[in-house]
């Protein structure tokens, strides 16, 4: 099997229409033994991911270490698919061997504990341990150009050849999936093909090459990483239900010819599937994952029409294919409406006695056939839904009070398309840095207790969000712009579940998945907050502000907007704007002298006592 194959072959995309199979399915077929797994993956592959595994399962470990237990299990896996099969060692689930390789070595005294223990609860032990923010640097922030390109002469094989790479990738990101992990080998690969090689030394040298080339090859991991770290979280917060109402519209958007039958099979299946990846119990996640295209693709005539092509490409393209294809077609006869979910008289009875199984035929039928709108709206509507039912079939209710659903559902629709595109307007008006401000001011008001280089990071992403989804057309605009967005409040959440930010935040962060960008939207100022003092250190200005790096500069002017709104939480735009056009000008005359530092310590402390004055008028 070619070296790139095997990333395909367990890989899963990363969006939920292949990310399950059905657990029906999966039973059919017992897990794969070690012999037969190496059979399938060839020696190169297999050590690689059993360096992974190992990296990821002992952080603290050396390289040596490992190499060593992958080189030992490699060996095992050889034996076991050329001839002895059948031996007792052969016979093992992987994940017993590979932490019977660990427990066998001596050097890693941190795991004694859990090696103690007898499975399943030696590997939750192991599983316990895992953590995503260990300290290790990540590889290429630190290359050894010279090193990199001497070891490269030497081995020309991208897995075998990079293993340090690989190890360092690995342990640095213990929740990471593998295929991602391999993925990021082969760029890497090439990476360093094109820097060491003669053609494109002599121009940049390779250290200037690999700092120029280093982000394209970590962006993909950062991104499949902060995708699934958002997943884990909306799993660990919200529980099940919520995943699995999530998976369902995402899933009935993309394949609405899909029976309900069918679509429901996927979704719970999906839970079940991230249970495992998100413990970091990366070896059934991959034993789960990997049967995907082989189902997705069996099944194409029942899936998606626009798949078939993807089934028939090599398995390099068909997994990366599918992840790109375009919704399927609405079926011809799907009515527009779904009226006989408020209209049907026996409505009411059918929620008492199916409960979720009716709400979910309801999320179904609804998703299917809106793909204009993003996931988390399909949420907001399958709440609100059920919200109406559990009020509206209560003894004593009026005759048609399931009636006026409808006007309150494009109410909501209503909303939120004018949210979108308002923030749409203001960005196509403003541009990046005005529209980043505008912001700042916002989110600084909402969550003062953010560190400015926070505040600039979160507000930053969104502001790319306006540059990708503004330009779309309106049947883009809300799948693009809202669940973009909803990566950037997962991760505030998540910096919130790990230093708490303030109650309004939490509020949002814990109360409704669904609601949250929302919730979020509707802060204003923290009244818990307590501003800053205007001491000596607060606003400092020196000659660097006559910078002609215009990126430099509008960091340091947001660094200021930040500090002053933590000052004044109230300020007004009149306010601002007067303060704006002081600093401006001061600046310019600052500039403008010859000895700039002296201007800035003179003007400094007189712009503070004019400022001072215009934010208390």
């Amino acid at each position: 099997m070619n070296w790139r194959a095997i990333i395909y072959v367990i890989s899963l995309v990363s969006l939920a229409v292949v990310q399950a199979l059905p657990r029906s399915y999966r039973d059919v077929e017992e897990k794969p033994s070690i012999g037969q797994r190496f059979s399938q993956l060839q020696e190169s592959n297999f050590k690689a991911i059993a360096t992974i595994m190992f990296a990821q399962y002992v952080p603290g470990g050396t390289l040596g270490q490992a190499a060593e237990m992958a080189e030992g299990v490699t060996d095992l896996a050889k034996r076991c698919a050329a001839a002895a099969r059948d031996g007792p060692d052969c016979l093992k689930p992987l994940d017993r061997i590979f932490l019977d390789t660990i427990c066998q070595e001596k050097n890693l005294p941190r795991f004694a504990d859990c090696c103690a223990k007898k499975d399943p609860e030696r590997n939750d032990c192991f599983l316990s341990l895992k953590n995503s923010s260990g300290g290790f640097v990540s590889p290429l922030e630190r290359p050894n150009a010279e090193a990199v390109c001497k070891n490269h002469s030497r081995h020309q094989h991208p897995l075998t050849g990079h293993s340090s790479f690989i190890y360092e990738l690995s342990r640095s990101h213990p929740f990471l999936y593998a295929p991602t992990i391999l993925s990021a080998a082969i760029r890497y690969n090439e990476m360093v093909k094109n820097c060491c090689s003669s053609a494109e030394a002599p121009t940049h040298g390779p250290e200037e090459c690999f700092r120029r080339q280093a982000p394209k090859v970590l962006k993909p991991v950062k991104e499949d990483g902060l995708r699934q770290e958002h997943t884990c979280g909306i799993l660990k917060k919200f529980g099940e239900r919520t995943l699995q109402a999530l998976k369902l519209a995402q899933i009935s958007q993309k394949f609405p010819q899909a029976d309900f039958v069918t679509v429901n099979k996927l979704v719970v299946d999906i839970a079940n599937m991230h249970k495992d990846c998100c413990r970091g119990d990366m070896l059934h996640c991959m034993h789960d994952r990997e049967k995907i295209l082989h189902y997705v693709c069996t099944n194409h005539d029942i899936i998606s029409s626009k798949i078939k092509r993807c089934c028939e490409k090599p398995l390099l393209q068909r997994s990366e294919c599918i992840v790109h294809a375009e919704n399927d077609d609405k079926p011809a006869d799907l009515s527009p409406h779904v009226r006989e979910f408020i209209e049907d008289k026996g409505i009411c009875e059918r929620f008492a006695q199916e409960k979720d199984m009716h709400l979910a035929r309801f999320l179904y039928e609804y998703s299917r056939r809106h793909p204009e709108f993003s996931a988390q709206m399909l949420l907001r509507i399958g709440k609100g839904y059920e919200d109406l039912l559990k009020e509206c079939c209560k003894p004593g209710a009026p005759d048609g009070c399931c009636s006026r659903g409808e006007e309150e559902l494009k109410k909501h629709i209503y909303e939120t398309e004018s949210v979108m595109k308002t923030s749409c307007d203001i960005y196509k008006e403003k541009g990046d840095y005005y529209f980043q401000n505008e912001l700042l001011m916002s989110f600084t008001k909402k969550m003062p207790q953010l560190t400015s280089a926070e505040l600039i990071k979160f507000t930053k992403q969104m502001t790319a969000i306006g540059s990708q989804c503004c330009q779309l057309s309106q049947d883009k605009l809300l799948p693009c712009a809202e669940e973009n967005l909803d990566l950037v409040l997962g991760e505030i959440c998540r910096r919130h579940l790990t230093d708490p930010i303030n109650p309004g935040v939490c509020h949002c962060c814990s109360s409704s998945y669904a609601l949250r960008r929302p919730c979020m939207g509707k802060l204003e100022v923290d009244e818990h907050y307590v501003p800053l003092a205007l001491t000596p250190g607060l606003f400092t200005f020196h000659e660097d502000l006559c910078t002609t790096e215009e990126e430099e500069l509008q960091h340091k002017k947001q660094e200021m907007l930040i500090n002053l709104i933590k000052y004044k939480p109230r300020i007004t735009q009149e306010q601002l704007a007067s303060v704006t056009a002081a600093f401006a000008a001061m600046r310019e005359r600052c500039c403008n002298e010859e000895n700039r530092e002296a201007c800035f310590a003179k003007e400094g402390p007189e712009l503070i006592k004019r400022s001072e004055k215009m934010l208390s008028a």
